[in-house]
Order: C-alpha cells, then structure tokens, then sequence
C-alpha cells in the first residue's frame, strides 16, 4: 500500500493522527511526517504498521491491545515490543531521522524543536557556559540533543534541553552515564505533561540537584532545587535567578527570553 493509498484510506475510515498513532504504535510525529511527505522514505516496517491499521479487515482491536511495531527490515526480524518494554538497545536502533526518549521502557516521540525553543534553550546554555569558561570551572555544561542514561539502566535516556555535569565521569562514549546536577527543560506544547510530572520525579529520584522548568506560554520559570529547604519557587522572568547549585555566584539573565516568548510559536 502506498502512502497516498494510506492517505485515502485514512480519509474513508475517519481516523486522526492520534488514534493512527495508537493503534499501530508508531510514533505521532512519524505519522505526521509521514503523511504529510516531510518523509520521503519511510522505513519498510513502519509502513507494514501503518498498513496493518489501515487495510479493509477491520482488526482494530487486535492492533490496540497489542500496542506494539518493530523498527527494522524484514531480515532484521526484531521481536515486537509493547510500551513500557523498549531498551536502550532499541533506542540506539531508532531511525536517525525520528528524535525520540525512552523513559521507563516507554518511546516518546519528541518531534524537531522550533526556533523560539532552541533560541531559549541556546540563550541560557551561553550563560552558563560563559560563566564556566570566565571562573575557570570545573563542571561541564551541554545542550540537547545529548543523551543522559539517568538511571544507569536499560530502561531510560533522555535528551534535556541544557544540564551541567560537575563530575567528568560520567561522560562515557559521549554520552552522560547518571545524574547531571542541573537540567533546564524548555515547554513545549508536546512536552509539557512529561516535563512537568514524569521528568520531575525521574530527575528527582536520579539525584539531580536541580531542576528547572521554562515555561514559555506562561512566561514563568519554574526551579526545584531539591537540595534546599524550599521545595519549589516560580520566577516571572523578569529579574535575573540564581542557580542554586552555584550557591547563587551564578545568575541566569531572562530578559531577553521574555521578549522571545512572544513570538515563541513563530
């Protein structure tokens, strides 16, 4: 079935992107790209998934139940996986041209940043890397994307937007093994529940230091230091913050960013 054949298909039987998505375990941004031809070369085991929701046998069911595609040529052979079962292998395996997370066991599709995101993100890493480079510093800073194995197991990467690493280390094939001590997530809105809940407690529980959340579409930041007696405090961005971890000698300027953010989606 080709790709303009799915996209008909599609049309007759009414299903958005989300429930595609759903039933054949692809990820949502992959669909998208796929139909709207911002792929051109699909790899064959996506389309065979995409097929399997898509063809006249309404199987549906038996599609969502299972939850699960394999990435790969047919000669590959790769065991289907179910969420919550994929490992680091499997995200090493991803297509190069699919940014994704594995939290848990779980594929999150992460899509391609826009500007306003990346500007924001860029801003604040220049801060804190010009300010390592000016006091002669010890700790490391870096930008997304860079893969972060917090826990040290087979279940978890993630690619934080900026983090500082105080303990060299942990950088093993180039890629950070454990906690950084500051992570900066920017909002985006594919990313929000994940930034707020989900990536809160796991870069908690990991032991990062500290952890902030910048909220472009409220204008706010949002910094947990879970070293210090206050558990959460939230910045309008309009003054310059102090990131804890540096014991307030390093403040991050957000002027800038407040006059981005409203333009943000551009």
């Amino acid at each position: 079935m080709t790709v303009e054949e799915m996209k008909q298909r599609k049309q007759q039987k009414g299903y958005s992107y989300a429930q595609i998505s759903e039933l054949s375990g692809v990820p949502l941004g992959t669909v998208q790209k796929i139909f709207s031809g911002d792929t051109s070369h699909p790899r064959y085991a996506t389309l065979q998934a995409l097929e399997q929701v898509l063809r006249d046998r309404d199987d549906s069911m038996e599609l969502h139940d299972s939850a699960a595609f394999s990435y790969g040529s047919p000669q590959e052979q790769k065991q289907e996986k179910k969420q919550g079962e994929y490992t680091i292998e499997d995200y090493l395996a991803w297509p190069e041209d699919v940014r994704v997370e594995l939290i848990d066991g779980v594929i999150y599709d992460m899509g391609a940043p826009r500007f306003g995101h990346q500007k924001i993100a860029g801003e604040i890493y220049r801060q804190i890397e010009n300010y390592i480079i000016d006091n002669n510093g010890k700790c490391e800073a870096g930008i997304s994307p860079l893969d972060v194995q917090l826990d040290c197991d087979d279940k978890t990467m993630v690619q934080p937007d900026v983090l500082i690493l105080c303990n060299n280390e942990k950088i093993v094939n180039g890629k950070v093994f454990g906690a950084p001590d500051f992570v900066l997530e920017v909002i985006s809105p594919s990313t929000k529940k994940r930034d707020y809940f989900k990536k809160l407690a796991k870069y908690e529980n990991a032991g990062v230091r500290e952890y902030w959340i910048l909220d472009p579409y409220k204008k706010q930041l949002l910094v947990f230091f879970f070293e210090g007696d206050i558990y959460a405090q939230i910045h309008d961005l309009t003054k310059p913050v102090p990131i804890n971890i540096y014991e307030g000698k390093l403040e991050i300027r957000l002027d800038y960013i407040l006059k981005w953010c409203e333009n943000i989606d551009r």
